[in-house]
């Protein structure tokens, strides 16, 4: 966390948390959420829902994503946020929690920039998603390294297990929607 988010956490220790207001997508890009697109839909719907789900405006600022990305943790009910000086501001999250980029020597990097350290286990679900566990926890390979994970796969240094992708938030204790724990939301 940087320096500067703890100080504002000491002056103003009971700021009220902001929910609904970012989202992290399955490409590991972030997305502001205004009121309209709160009320339009979800971050990512649920298919019995009936909705589609509304992403809002990608966040391009690379200084602004770079420190989302520093403070960028989970709470202890597996609520992932981004601590914003004294606020918490909850991530709705499409998929996971990291979204895995596989780098050219092998290593895996999160979409913060982060090292996952090593791959313990990689699972595919239903749609053919692949996710690593890694030392950082679990996450998605983003869609445009699936050539290089198959790469890994074959070499066999990587042998998928088959995994539900709604099994997936309890399973390793983390929560896709922390606006929607609140109740329903207003397009429901």
């Amino acid at each position: 966390m940087d320096d500067i988010v703890k100080a504002a956490l000491a002056k103003w220790p009971n700021v009220p948390d902001c929910h609904g207001w970012l989202g992290l997508d399955a490409r590991g890009d972030w997305y502001m959420r205004d009121d309209r697109c709160q009320r339009a839909g979800p971050f990512a719907a649920e298919p019995s829902e009936g909705v589609a789900p509304v992403k809002g405006s990608r966040l391009l600022h690379d200084k602004l994503i770079a420190f989302i990305g520093r403070n960028y943790m989970p709470d202890e009910q597996g609520r992932w946020f981004f601590q914003n000086g004294p606020q918490r501001v909850y991530v709705e999250l499409e998929a996971t929690p990291w979204i895995w980029r596989l780098q050219p020597d092998g290593s895996v990097l999160a979409h913060t920039g982060a090292p996952a350290g090593a791959v313990e286990r990689a699972l595919l679900d239903e749609a053919g998603r692949l996710y690593l566990v890694t030392a950082l926890g679990l996450g998605l390979v983003h869609t445009s390294d699936m050539a290089q994970a198959a790469d890994q796969v074959e070499q066999g240094l990587w042998q998928p297990e088959p995994v539900a992708a709604d099994s997936m938030p309890q399973r390793w204790a983390f929560v896709r929607s922390p606006q929607r724990a609140l109740g329903p939301g207003p397009w429901a």
